[in-house]
């Protein structure tokens, strides 16, 4: 049955791609703003299935990779301190500081724990009352509805010894900031299906009519993927730019209220400083007032060193969609999975980490025909 169903899906790609092809008229530039959608696209050669007229540019949708240099050190710094665990993702053990990485923290002797739910770190700080239990939090909207209540529960427990280091992104303001600085260069986007199970697509409505773009909220399944894109160009060949919803089966237009009663009881907004991003307003959640007993930036006196980014990693244009990872003289060469220089050959859903795992030979440059001579 396995078989059969690789072979439907196969066959349904195919027809919606012939329908790209028939609709598509003009040069389109799409951008997907989803690490999940990156790695969808990457991992099952729907880039190669489209016409060449349609190029697909990868936006900052991975949050492990926007995460600030200044928390990576921070969280390096708080590791090591003797009374703490520090629990974590796995991906996050590798996401380059400016000296080191959490991996190597561990290798030296802190105590650092991979996780899989914020969770957990309740449960350990159950279990080690005399130990400070941090759970460094990085995500987007989907994540935050669990380590909201992660921290009800720890207060429920009543535990002092459990903390949380936040940075969490909230993806419209950071979709806004990136269309801003590409000044229309961008004709559609790829809308993030799972961000938007929880918040819903209001508020991207307000980025569609600001910058005149259609936005289709997908699903992260190849032929989820193809058809938000042929609905992309659907509406650009017809003039319209509007928000659809093509991940009916879990996104609303008001998203989930209780999933979002439970964040706001928690986090508010503020503007954050995203890495090689800068700051962007309203972009990044921290913990409300009377959670700062769990604040892990207030808890924590650790020396603010000067951050430093590599000065060989183009991870900026990278995330912006400005450049792809093959215009980079540090990738695949000092620059590896196995040995990562910027944040965004670390992460599963980073750009680099998906070229150089699924695109190992770099594209043909495009040739400028030779002038007819009569």
């Amino acid at each position: 049955m396995s078989y059969q169903s690789e072979f439907a899906q196969s066959e349904t790609a195919q027809r919606v791609c012939a329908k790209i092809r028939s609709a598509v008229t003009r040069r389109w530039t799409i951008m997907e703003f989803c690490g999940t959608h990156t790695q969808t696209i990457l991992e099952y050669g729907l880039d190669r299935l489209l016409p060449e007229s349609l190029e697909i540019i990868h936006g900052p949708g991975c949050a492990i990779c926007i995460t600030p240099l200044e928390i990576i050190d921070r969280a390096f710094a708080i590791a090591r301190l003797p009374e703490v665990i520090f629990c974590l993702f796995g991906q996050l053990l590798r996401v380059p500081g400016t000296a080191s990485d959490l991996l190597e923290a561990k290798a030296s002797g802190a105590d650092v724990r991979v996780v899989y739910s914020s969770l957990d770190c309740v449960r350990i700080a159950q279990e080690n009352p005399d130990r400070k239990v941090v759970f460094f939090a990085v995500g987007s909207e989907r994540v935050l509805p669990e380590n909201a209540a992660s921290l009800l529960e720890a207060e429920r427990l009543g535990l002092n010894n459990f903390f949380i280091l936040s940075s969490q992104a909230h993806m419209p303001p950071i979709c806004s900031a990136v269309l801003q600085r590409h000044d229309g260069n961008v004709h559609a986007l790829l809308g993030p299906g799972n961000s938007c199970s929880v918040i819903g697509y209001k508020e991207y409505e307000t980025i569609s009519r600001e910058f005149n773009v259609p936005i289709v909220v997908s699903g992260i399944e190849p032929i989820d993927v193809l058809e938000g894109l042929y609905r992309c160009i659907v509406q650009l060949e017809s003039g319209k730019h509007t928000v659809e919803n093509q991940c009916t089966k879990s996104v609303t237009r008001a998203g989930n209220s209780e999933q979002q009663d439970l964040i706001k009881q928690v986090f508010s907004l503020m503007d954050f400083k995203w890495r090689r991003l800068g700051i962007i307003p309203g972009s990044g959640f921290q913990l409300k007032s009377q959670y700062d007993a769990y604040n892990a930036w207030i808890s924590f006196a650790v020396e603010d060193k000067p951050s430093r980014e590599s000065p060989v990693c183009i991870s900026e244009e990278i995330m912006l969609g400005l450049k792809k990872p093959f215009d980079c003289p540090a990738f695949g060469k000092s620059c590896t999975r196995e040995h990562p220089v910027g944040a965004t050959m670390v992460s599963s859903e980073g750009t680099c980490t998906l070229y150089h795992k699924y695109k190992t030979v770099a594209p043909e440059p495009e040739q400028t025909p030779a002038p007819a001579h009569g």
